[in-house]
């Protein structure tokens, strides 16, 4: 009998994955968007709840991985909780605004930080060379690809940390009073809920362990431990850090520039850093970042592709773009880096930010909420998930209802019908997708 296909991905990589997934440019440019319209308690108040949703999300995936220990994700989840259509709007939506569009993200944050050490960088130019770089880096092979991940995830850790030590040595402790840019009379609910979405996008990666669930030593054990160690370190960093930007922001007055600037509003750190150590050292901090923004792109790189490869497996998507035996799916590292080179050359970062966020939770609500459809399956092909984990996804699905209100109907970013246009533009071409596909099958049949 043959061997079984090597394992690459243990506790440690599938922690290091989870982590690396989630802290990119999300958490260093969220406040300075944030900082618009709510205070320093409310922005803190929201960090807190996007870290609860997160830890919800975590309790509940790692249910539904231990029900379902395959990789592809919410396509692979959806289509067999729901419909495989759903799977098909998930996967397609990873492809088009999961993967490729936080990259695009990560990828413009690096050039603006780059633009910090010299003003004749283009932050859109230089983003596009780092995605080739690295695509071209995850395409060489899966063992380059996991030793790359694991590189920049140390760099990425030892970069917060020691931003995290310089707020505290150098930096102000007092509860900041600032006030925001655009103050309303009373809680700005409209504003808070669409700050979570920014947020959503900076924790999004927690549930990055399961795309690969395939790839872990001991699935059903590793991926749920990865993601929950993974999520509360991440929630912790991102608290603390959050501190350090509002109470090191001056009053409103000295920053009536950089609220109008929106790359200054991506450089939030290197503005913070600056006022702590210097404008010398906020260039090395500055420097330093680009590699945290590199982690983050190629974590996603690494994920990615292995969601595209799942579909191909399956028939969604042309079969060029399955992976090989013990190699990784170059034609889907090479896909998903061509879209994140079209978005990297004209985002608009704030309603990009919470497009992707938008999207990114309601597909996690529907995921979640499928263990209510396992609980209740009379089928017999679920096992019953535990009540622990049904508690959990319905804190995630009512809160995410609360939250796509407002992103739908109530328009909080301020940009017409942003989130319509992308939902519409996902569902239109996974409709097509799904139709093709359905009459390929049937003419093979």
């Amino acid at each position: 009998m043959a061997d079984a296909p090597a394992k690459y991905l243990g506790l440690k990589s599938g922690i290091g994955l989870v982590i690396a997934n989630m802290v990119g440019a999300g958490v260093f440019v969220s406040a300075g968007f944030m900082a618009q319209d709510l205070g320093p308690g409310q922005i803190l108040l929201a960090w807190g709840v996007g870290a609860g949703l997160a830890l919800c999300g975590v309790v509940a995936y790692a249910e539904v991985a231990r029900l379902m220990p395959k990789s592809g994700g919410e396509y692979r989840y959806l289509s067999q909780l729901w419909h495989p259509f759903l799977g098909y709007l998930a996967g397609w939506s990873s492809l088009l605004v999961g993967f490729s569009a936080p990259i695009a993200v990560d990828a413009y944050a690096a050039g603006a930080y780059a633009n910090k050490l010299s003003g004749s960088i283009h932050p859109n130019l230089f983003g596009v060379g780092l995605v080739v770089l690295l695509t071209i880096a995850h395409a060489i092979g899966l063992r380059t690809s996991t030793r790359v991940q694991n590189v920049l995830f140390g760099v990425k850790v030892l970069l917060l940390l020691a931003f995290i030590g310089v707020g505290v040595v150098a930096g102000r402790w007092a509860f900041p009073a600032w006030q925001p840019a655009n103050p309303s009379a009373g809680f700005p609910v409209g504003a808070f809920a669409g700050s979570l979405f920014f947020i959503a996008f900076a924790f999004s990666g927690w549930n990055a362990a399961v795309y690969a669930a395939e790839e872990f030593n001991e699935p059903a054990k590793n991926v749920p431990r990865a993601m929950l160690i993974g999520c509360s370190a991440v929630a912790v960093l991102y608290l603390v850090l959050n501190y350090v930007f509002v109470a090191n922001l001056t009053p409103e007055a000295d920053l009536a520039d950089w609220y109008l600037k929106q790359k200054d509003q991506v450089t939030l750190g290197h503005i913070v850093m600056a006022r702590l150590v210097g404008e010398g050292g906020a260039r090395v901090f500055s420097g330093v970042i680009l590699l945290l923004f590199m982690s983050a792109m190629s974590a996603m790189m690494l994920v990615g592709p292995r969601v595209y490869a799942a579909m191909a497996a399956d028939g969604v998507l042309p079969p060029s773009l399955k992976a090989q035996e013990g190699k990784p799916p170059v034609r889907s590292v090479l896909l998903q880096g061509a879209i994140a080179i079209v978005l990297v050359l004209a985002p608009d970062v704030r309603d990009m930010l919470a497009a992707i966020g938008a999207l990114l939770v309601l597909f996690a609500a529907l995921t979640v909420t499928g263990l209510f459809r396992a609980r209740f399956d009379k089928t017999g092909r679920f096992e019953k998930p535990s009540t622990l984990s049904l508690v959990a996804a319905a804190i995630y699905g009512l809160l995410a209802l609360w939250m796509l209100y407002f992103g739908f109907f109530r328009n909080p970013a301020g940009s017409p019908h942003w989130l319509l246009l992308w939902a519409g533009v996902l569902l239109i071409v996974t409709s097509v997708a799904y139709a093709l596909t359905r009459q390929r099958k049937q003419r093979a049949a």
